[in-house]
C-alpha cells in the first residue's frame, strides 16, 4: 500500500483498479429505481423510502443453511470499535464506511482493497454515542460521506481521491455528522447531529459537483431556513411558526432537535423524511411548551427546504426520546382503498402510522412490553396522554441540586434506537429491533455554554428481564399486532433486512448474522463474525448468485450509556470487518 498527504490509500492491485474504472455513474433514475434493481445497492435503505425489502428470491427458509461466506475485510488499524454501516454495491465495487470518518471501496468478487480515505480528523471532535459512521451515499462519479467533525466530503468513485471538502457546522460547537448523506433530485441532502451540546438541528441541500449550499432548513422553530441563489441568501421563511412560540424566552436558540440519523424520501409525494432529536437541555422544566420541532417528523420540499408537515412525538420532551427513527413509507389497502401511509417506531415506544401525504395521524400502539412516561395516545390526534408522576422532577423546587427520581420506561435508550427496521411487501408486517429497559432519571440545573454538554439531567439504564434484553418484533401496522418475537439476551443494536425468500435478517452484540423466517420467527441461520454486529445487512446479485453482506464491530451508544446494561456487554469484543456471504449457484431451486 502507498498513502497520500490526503489520506487515501490506494491498492497497487491493477484488476482492482480496472475493476473501479468499470463503475459506472450513478444517475438520478438509479437512486429512484434502486429497489428494483438487484444488482445494486444505491441508496440508504435499499430504496429512497427505507423499506429495506429484497425482491431477490434466490435464498430462501430452505436453501439458506447453504448460505457460506465469500471473503471477509479487515478495516485494519487501532480504530475497532463502532461499525454501524450500510454498505452499497455498485457494478461490482462496495462502498463502505468505518468509525473515525473512514471510506474504502473493496471489490466486491474478492475482497480486495480498492482504496481507502481516512478522513484528518482534529482534537476535541465531540461525538456524542461513540465514533461511528453510517454509510456514503453515490451520484455521478463521486462518493459522498459525512465526517465527526461537521464536514462533507466528495471523492473519486475510482481513485478515492478528494474533489471537495465542505464544512457543514463547527465541530467545537458540538457538531458533527454520523449519518449517511442522500441525494434526491439532483441535490446532496445532510442532517447533522449534536443534541447533547445544545446545537441547532438542519437540514441541507448541496450542489454535488461543486459542494455549493443551496438551501438551508434549521429544525428548530424560530430559526430562519434560506435557500442561495446566485451565490445570495434568500429567506425562505421561519422553520413553521415563531420565535418564543413553543420555547421560553430565548432558549430556541440552542433547543437541539439535531437531525442525526439522515432521512428518506417518498417520490409519491415529492417529500424528504427527517426526524429530529431531544430538545436541549434534557431539563425539561427549564422549558415548559411543545419545544418545536424537536421530537418529531419532518415532510420536507427538496426543491426548498420547506417544511410541508410536521409530526411531533413526544412534545415537551423530558426523557431524551428523540423522534429521529426512521419513516417508512409504504402503502396498504383498507375498505377497498389504498392508503398511502408511512410508520416509523420511535425510541418512547410507540408504533405510529401517519398519511404520508399530510402527516395526519392514522393509528399508533406500543411496541415494547411496559411504557411507564404516558398511558397512551390521543386516537385522534396521536398526542401521548402523559402518566401522573412520570416525568422527572424539578431541582429548582427540591432540596439540593437533584429533582425527584422516576422509574422510566423505555430507557432513553430507547425502545428502539437508530438501528433501522425492515418493511416486506409479502408479509405486510414491519421486522422492528427493540429493546426492554427502564431508567431511574432525575432533572439538574445546568446552563449553556457552547461545546460543552447541555443535559441538566442524570439517568441509570437497567435490563427490564433477567435473560433478554434484545427482541426483535414483527408488528402488524394495521391492527398493532406483535405476530411473533425473537428474545436476545444483549441489547439488539443493528439494522434489520427482509428478503422475497421469506427471511430477515439483523445481527447481534454476540457477533451473530442470524436469519429468520419471515411469517413465523423461527430461527434458520446464523454465523458469528467475530465480534457484535451492529451494522445494518444488505444483499444483492452478482455473477447469477445473491450475496449478502454486513459490517461488524461492536460499539456504538450502549457500551459508552448502558449502566447495569454494562454487566451483560462487558466481555464483547470491539472489531472492525465487513462480511461477504453468498449462496453457491447450484444451491437455486429451479424456477
Amino acid at each position: 500500500m502507498r498513502s497520500n498527504r490526503f489520506g487515501i490509500r490506494i491498492a497497487v492491485s491493477a484488476l482492482a483498479l480496472a475493476v473501479s474504472c468499470g463503475a459506472q455513474a450513478v444517475t438520478d433514475e438509479d437512486i429512484l429505481n434502486d429497489a428494483n434493481t438487484p444488482e445494486d445497492i444505491v441508496s440508504y435503505g435499499m430504496g429512497t423510502q427505507g423499506q429495506r425489502f429484497s425482491t431477490i428470491e434466490d435464498l430462501t427458509t430452505e436453501n439458506i443453511r447453504y448460505l457460506q461466506p465469500a471473503w471477509a475485510f479487515s478495516f485494519g488499524s487501532e480504530k475497532m470499535r463502532g461499525q454501524e454501516s450500510q454498505p452499497m454495491i455498485k457494478d461490482g465495487v462496495m462502498y463502505v464506511t468505518a468509525s473515525y470518518s473512514r471510506v474504502y471501496a473493496i471489490d466486491a468478487r474478492t475482497g480486495e482493497e480498492i482504496w481507502q480515505y481516512d478522513a484528518r480528523l482534529p482534537d476535541g471532535i465531540m461525538p456524542c454515542c461513540d465514533v461511528v459512521n453510517r454509510g456514503v451515499a453515490l451520484y455521478g462519479d463521486k462518493v459522498y460521506f459525512g465526517t465527526l467533525d461537521a464536514k462533507l466530503v466528495a471523492l473519486n468513485k475510482d481513485t478515492g481521491k478528494p474533489v471537495w471538502i465542505k464544512k457543514v457546522a463547527d465541530y467545537q460547537a458540538g457538531y458533527a455528522i454520523t449519518a449517511a448523506p442522500l441525494v434526491v433530485k439532483g441535490k446532496l441532502i445532510t442532517g447533522v447531529s449534536g443534541g447533547e451540546f445544545g446545537i441547532v438541528g438542519k437540514v441541507e441541500a448541496y450542489d454535488p459537483e461543486t459542494g455549493d449550499l443551496v438551501w438551508t432548513r434549521p429544525t428548530v422553530e424560530g430559526h430562519m431556513g434560506y435557500v442561495y441563489k446566485d451565490g445570495k441568501a434568500i429567506e425562505n421563511g421561519i422553520s413553521g411558526g415563531e420565535a418564543g412560540k413553543t420555547w421560553p424566552g430565548d432558549m430556541w436558540k440552542n433547543g437541539g432537535a439535531a437531525t442525526w440519523l439522515g432521512g428518506t424520501y417518498d417520490p409519491d409525494t415529492d417529500s424528504l423524511f427527517f426526524g429530529t432529536g431531544n430538545p436541549a437541555p434534557w431539563n425539561s422544566h427549564l422549558r415548559p411548551g411543545d419545544n418545536l420541532f424537536s421530537a418529531s417528523r419532518l415532510a420536507i420540499d427538496p426543491d426548498d427546504g420547506s417544511i410541508k408537515w410536521h409530526f411531533q412525538t413526544t412534545p415537551h420532551d423530558g426523557w431524551d426520546y428523540d423522534g429521529v427513527n426512521e419513516l417508512i413509507s409504504f402503502n396498504y389497502e383498507e375498505n377497498g382503498k389504498t392508503v398511502m401511509a408511512a410508520a416509523t417506531a420511535d425510541r418512547n415506544g410507540f408504533f405510529y402510522v401517519l398519511n404520508r401525504e399530510n402527516g395526519d395521524f392514522i393509528r399508533g400502539f406500543p411496541f415494547v412490553d411496559k411504557i411507564t412516561w404516558a398511558t397512551g395516545l390521543d386516537p385522534k390526534t396521536g398526542r401521548p396522554i402523559f402518566a401522573e408522576g412520570g416525568r422527572p422532577g424539578d431541582p429548582s423546587s427540591a432540596e439540593g441540586m437533584k429533582g425527584e427520581i422516576v422509574l422510566a420506561q423505555p430507557s432513553f435508550l430507547g425502545g428502539k434506537n437508530w438501528m433501522p427496521m425492515a418493511f416486506s411487501q409479502d408479509t405486510g408486517l414491519f421486522y422492528v429491533p427493540s429493546n426492554e429497559w427502564s431508567m431511574d432519571i432525575w432533572n439538574e440545573p445546568v446552563s449553556y455554554k457552547r461545546g460543552g454538554a447541555y443535559l441538566g439531567a442524570g439517568f441509570t439504564i437497567k435490563p427490564t428481564n433477567d435473560d433478554y434484553i434484545g427482541v426483535l418484533r414483527a408488528m402488524d401496522p394495521k391492527t398493532g399486532e406483535e405476530v411473533w418475537r425473537y428474545e436476545n439476551p444483549a441489547p439488539l443494536w443493528g439494522g434489520v433486512m427482509a428478503t422475497a425468500g421469506n427471511l430477515v435478517f439483523t445481527g447481534t452484540p454476540e457477533g451473530f448474522l442470524k436469519a429468520f423466517d419471515a411469517k413465523t420467527g423461527e430461527e434458520l441461520y446464523k454465523f458469528n463474525t467475530g465480534s457484535g454486529v451492529v451494522g445494518t445487512p444488505v444483499t444483492w446479485t452478482m455473477d447469477g448468485e445473491q450475496f449478502v453482506s454486513v459490517a461488524s464491530g461492536w460499539g456504538g451508544a450502549v457500551p459508552l450509556w448502558g449502566g447495569e446494561v454494562a454487566k451483560v456487554i462487558k466481555d464483547f469484543n470491539q472489531g472492525g470487518m465487513v462480511w461477504t456471504f453468498k449462496l453457491p449457484k447450484d444451491r437455486v431451486a429451479s424456477k
